[in-house]
Formats: C-alpha cells, sequence, structure tokens
C-alpha cells in the first residue's frame, strides 16, 4: 500500500521566527498525540528564506516532519538573478518541491516546457516533484475537468522513464476550489485520482501507476479530510494551503488522514 502523506504549502507566509515556531509546535501536537510517522508522511513546503530554519530544527530535535519548496529554477548556477536550483534545495535537506501550482502558472506564468525543465531538474537533485494540476470552473462547466487534468500530468511527465515517473507525486487541485471554501465532493476527488492513475498505468506500467501518490487540494480543513480520505480511494493524501499555517488545525488534519487511511 501507499503511504499517505500530508504536505502543508505555506505559499508566501511565516517568517523564519514564525516557521520554527509552527514545525515545532505541530511536532510536539503529533508526539502528544503519539503520532505514527511509518504510517503517514507529513510535510511543510516554507517560503525560501524559511527552509535553513526549519531544516535547523528538524536536524537538532531529529523531527519525523519532512519539508520541501514551492518552486525551483530550471538552471543549476549563474547569473540568475533571485533564482534558487535544485542542487541549493538538496544541499538543505529538501525532499520535495511542488511544481505547476496555479498561482506560478498565473502570475509567473509558467509553461509546460519550464514545468518539464523543473520536474528534470529536481529528479536529478535527488528530490521528488510534486506536480499540481486541475481544471478551473470554465473547463468544468465543458465537462472536461478530467481531460483537462489528465491533459496537463501527460504534457509532463511524458517522456519521463518509469523510474522517473514512479518518483513523482500529484497533487489534484481544482483551481476553482483554491482558496475559496469551495471544496470537491470526494466523488470528484476519486474520479479524478483513479483518472490520473490509470494514465501512468496506460503510458508506463501498473507499477509505476501503483507507486504514485495522488493528493487532493482545495480548501481542505479539518471538516471534510476525514470524509474526502475515505472514500476517495485512489487519492493518498492532501496539499493544504491555509489550514495548514495553524499548527492546531493542521495537526487534526494530519491525524484524521491518518485515520481514514487506516480504515479503508
Amino acid at each position: 500500500m501507499r503511504k499517505p502523506i500530508i504536505v502543508g504549502n505555506w505559499k508566501m507566509n511565516l517568517d523564519h521566527l514564525e516557521a520554527t515556531y509552527c514545525v515545532q509546535k505541530l511536532a510536539w501536537l503529533l508526539r502528544d498525540a503519539h503520532f505514527d510517522y511509518s504510517s503517514c508522511d507529513v510535510a511543510v513546503m516554507p517560503p525560501f528564506t524559511s527552509i535553513r530554519s526549519v531544516e535547523v530544527l528538524v536536524e537538532a530535535d531529529r523531527l519525523k516532519i519532512q519539508y520541501g519548496a514551492q518552486t525551483v529554477s530550471v538552471t543549476s548556477q549563474g547569473a540568475f538573478t533571485g533564482d534558487v536550483s535544485a542542487d541549493m534545495l538538496a544541499a538543505l535537506g529538501c525532499k520535495y518541491v511542488i511544481v505547476g501550482h496555479s498561482e506560478r502558472r498565473k502570475y509567473h506564468p509558467e509553461d509546460d516546457a519550464t514545468l518539464v525543465d523543473q520536474v528534470r531538474a529536481i529528479l536529478a537533485a535527488g528530490m521528488q516533484p510534486i506536480l499540481c494540476v486541475g481544471e478551473s470552473y470554465d473547463e468544468r462547466k465543458q465537462g472536461i475537468e478530467l481531460e483537462y487534468a489528465v491533459g496537463q500530468v501527460n504534457d509532463i511527465t511524458r517522456d519521463l522513464s518509469e523510474e522517473e515517473a514512479a518518483n513523482m507525486l500529484v497533487a489534484y487541485e481544482p483551481v476553482w476550489a483554491i482558496g475559496t471554501g469551495m471544496v470537491a465532493t470526494s466523488k470528484t476527488a476519486q474520479d479524478a485520482a483513479h483518472a490520473i492513475r490509470q494514465h501512468f498505468a496506460t503510458v508506463f506500467s501498473a507499477k509505476v501507476a501503483d507507486s504514485v501518490r495522488i493528493l487532493y487540494g482545495g480548501s481542505v480543513n479539518s471538516s471534510n479530510a476525514s470524509q474526502l480520505m475515505s472514500q476517495a480511494r485512489d487519492m493518498d493524501g492532501f496539499l493544504v494551503g491555509g489550514s495548514s499555517l495553524d499548527p492546531e488545525e493542521f495537526d487534526k488534519i494530519v491525524r484524521l488522514t491518518q485515520k481514514a487511511a487506516k480504515q479503508r
């Protein structure tokens, strides 16, 4: 069975002192709840300026919380002001890097060619990409939401080897649900996760499809996490936005997800 994972995407929030407090409190809450990390991964994705502080805390206190970055440059080094390379992130102990979040696609913007290069850079540095895909409200009204999400996956992963593809994580994040308070139904999440997994089975192999962890993101909180996780059987966890900034709320999501996964 695939190991569930809950990832907190902090976006442009929490300076290095706030990040240290947030991770420390989350670790205390999970410790007091006797959380079993062997059955569920927990990761946070701080802004670049806070990654080093999180690394120091995790190493000093021997925490089992994982961490990563929210984006990465496609270049390895050189005169690229403001960029951060995959090797730099790997040197900080990052395990994951988010690729293609809808906010990055919208505001920067990042096209498919850029995302392909990001995925390759992340994999080459020994980390795992978390590829974000999902439809807008317009695609959903047209009834092409599954084709759209699967098409995004295909555009970024089609030239990967089976070994590379097996190291991917995919986060299905319908754009209409991000930060809006609207959340997909468990059927919507399951249909998308199943379609993405079937795609990996068709393009690569059943072994690869069984290895890829698929997450749901979009207004996830402690009120909806348990139902989503228990009913969407092809889904392996969550990419959590705003709720991950509150250690107590994130702790609830983590423990509810772990419990629901065990009961499936």
